[in-house]
C-alpha cells in the first residue's frame, strides 16, 4: 500500500480549489503521489503513516515557476551587465556564456533549483537556449533528476546571429536542420505526457531576435505533431518592439499568429509591451504568459498589465527569470513582486489593484494553466501530492497573524518550511534534502569563477 502523510492543524490551509477555500485548522491527507483527502479541524482525523504538527504554518499548493533560465545562476551581479537593459545586457554576456561547459549546466540547475525549492517552488519550467562546447539538454535533465522537482525542460535554440542580422554571436548558434533533430530526439528521449509526469519537454527557440521566422514555423509544427508545448520570449521591451517591426514588418503578437505561434499549448515570456489588439489575441486563442516582475524592473522592461490581461481571459503565471536578470529564484519573492509592481500601472482603474490572494494565485493555478497541468496548482482530491507550508511564527510575521494569506506575501518572503513534492519530502524543517546545499554552493562558486574569468573550470 502507499505511504500516506498526514498535515494537521495548520494555521491557515490554503486549497485554491474551485472554491479557493481557506481551512483554519484545517489539514490534507496524502497517500503515494496524490492528495486524498482534504479536511476541517471539526473532521474526523484519518490514520496516516507519517502525521506532521503544521501549528502556526500556512500550508498551500506547491508554486509553478512559468520562466527561468538556470544556468544563468552562474553569472549573478556580473557589473558590466549590472545597469543596462535587455539588448546591451545581452551583448555583455553572450561572450561569457559561451564559455559554458556541461558541468557547468549541471551544476547551476542544481544550484538554481536548491533556491527555487526552499521557495516554496514544486513544479519548474526552464529555458535552455544555447549549447556551447558540447553541453546538451541531457546535462540539464540528468541533473534535474537528482532534485525531486517536477520539471519542464525547454529545448531552446538560437539560429540567426549578428552576421544574419541576429543579436547573438554567430559561435552561439546552431544549424536550424540540427535544432529540429535534437527537439525530435529529446521528446522520444524524455518527454513523458501522463498526468502526475515528474518530466516534460517543451519547444522553445529563443526569440524573434534570434531565430528564423521557418524555424518558427517549423517548431510549432513539430510541437503539435508530438503533443509538446511551446515556449519563447515576446514583446519584452522598446527595442524588442522596433525589431519585429523593423525585421517582419509586424507586432510582436502579429507575428506570433503569422508563424503559429498562438494557442492553448502556447506561452510567451514577459510580453511587457504586448499591445492591446495582442492582448486580445492572447485572450481569444488561449495563449499563456509568463510574468517576470523582477527580472523586467531589473531591465527597466517597463511593467506588463497583467491585470488587463487577466480580465481579457489571458492564463498568466509567475516567472523568475534568469538569475543574470533577478539574481535570484524565490517564488514566493515573486509573487509579492507582482503584487506590487501592478499597483504602479495607471490604468485608470483605482480598484483593479493585485491583492495577496492574486498573487498567490498567479503563483499556483495560475501557473499550472500555463503549462497545461490539470494535476498540480490546486488541493484536492486526486491532485498531484505537492504541497509546502510556510512557518509564521517568527519575528518578521509579528502582528500579521490577523491575515496569515496576505501575511505570506505582504511580509518579508520566508523560505518553506516544509515541500513535499509527488508525495516524497524534499524538504523538512527548512532544510533541503536532496543535496548538500554547502557543498554544491562550493563548486558553483568555482565554476562561475572559471566562467567569469576565462580560466580551466577542472
Amino acid at each position: 500500500m502507499s505511504r500516506s502523510i498526514l498535515l494537521k492543524n495548520a494555521l491557515m490551509l490554503v486549497t485554491m480549489d474551485a472554491s479557493r477555500r481557506e481551512i483554519a485548522g484545517g489539514w490534507v491527507l496524502i497517500r503515494g503521489q496524490q492528495v486524498q483527502q482534504v479536511g476541517n479541524p471539526d473532521d474526523p482525523l484519518p490514520a496516516a503513516d507519517e502525521i506532521m504538527d503544521m501549528s502556526g504554518h500556512v500550508v498551500m499548493p506547491g508554486l509553478v515557476n512559468t520562466h527561468h533560465h538556470m544556468y544563468q545562476t552562474l553569472t549573478r551581479v556580473v557589473p558590466a551587465a549590472q545597469d543596462v537593459s535587455l539588448f546591451g545586457w545581452l551583448r555583455t554576456l553572450y561572450p561569457i556564456w559561451a564559455r559554458l561547459t556541461p558541468e557547468m549546466i549541471r551544476v547551476s540547475t542544481r544550484t538554481a533549483m536548491a533556491e527555487l525549492l526552499l521557495s516554496g517552488c514544486t513544479t519548474s519550467s526552464d529555458h535552455l537556449y544555447l549549447f556551447p562546447n558540447g553541453s546538451r539538454l541531457d546535462d540539464q535533465i540528468e541533473a534535474a533528476a537528482t532534485m525531486g522537482m517536477r520539471f519542464h525542460a525547454a529545448r531552446g535554440a538560437m539560429s540567426v546571429g549578428e552576421s544574419k542580422g541576429g543579436l547573438p554571436p554567430d559561435s552561439l548558434v546552431e544549424d536550424e536542420d540540427a535544432i529540429l533533430h535534437d527537439m525530435q530526439r529529446v521528446v522520444e528521449a524524455y518527454h513523458d505526457p501522463s498526468r502526475l509526469a515528474m518530466q516534460r519537454i517543451v519547444l522553445a527557440p529563443c526569440s524573434p531576435f534570434s531565430v528564423s521566422r521557418d524555424l518558427m514555423r517549423e517548431t510549432a509544427h513539430l510541437a503539435r505533431a508530438t503533443g509538446t508545448r511551446l515556449h519563447t520570449h515576446l514583446a519584452e521591451n522598446a527595442s524588442d518592439i522596433a525589431y519585429s517591426r523593423d525585421a517582419f514588418g509586424m507586432t510582436p503578437a502579429e507575428y506570433a499568429e503569422d508563424t503559429g505561434w498562438l494557442g492553448p499549448d502556447v506561452w510567451h515570456a514577459h510580453c511587457v509591451r504586448l499591445d492591446h489588439a495582442g492582448i486580445e489575441r492572447f485572450g481569444r486563442t488561449g495563449t499563456g504568459i509568463a510574468h517576470c516582475p523582477c527580472s523586467n524592473m531589473r531591465l527597466g522592461s517597463g511593467i506588463a498589465p497583467v491585470r488587463r490581461m487577466m480580465a481579457h481571459g489571458v492564463n498568466v503565471g509567475l516567472g523568475v527569470d534568469g538569475s543574470a536578470s533577478n539574481d535570484s529564484s524565490h517564488m514566493l519573492a515573486e509573487a509579492r513582486q507582482a503584487m506590487l509592481v501592478s499597483r504602479l500601472r495607471d490604468d485608470g482603474d483605482d480598484t483593479a489593484m493585485m491583492g495577496a490572494r492574486t498573487a498567490l494565485e498567479l503563483a499556483t493555478r495560475g501557473g499550472a494553466a500555463v503549462l497545461g497541468r490539470d494535476d498540480i496548482g490546486h488541493l484536492s482530491p486526486g491532485m498531484a501530492a505537492d504541497v509546502v507550508a510556510f512557518d509564521l511564527r517568527g519575528i518578521d510575521h509579528a502582528g500579521a497573524q490577523v491575515d496569515p494569506v496576505a501575511a505570506l506575501v505582504f511580509c518579508t518572503p520566508r523560505a518553506a518550511a516544509l515541500s513535499i513534492i509527488n508525495g516524497q519530502v524534499v524538504v523538512r524543517d527548512g532544510h533541503l534534502l536532496t543535496c548538500d546545499t554547502g557543498q554544491l554552493a562550493e563548486r558553483h562558486n568555482h565554476l562561475a569563477r572559471a566562467l567569469l574569468n576565462g580560466d580551466d573550470p577542472a
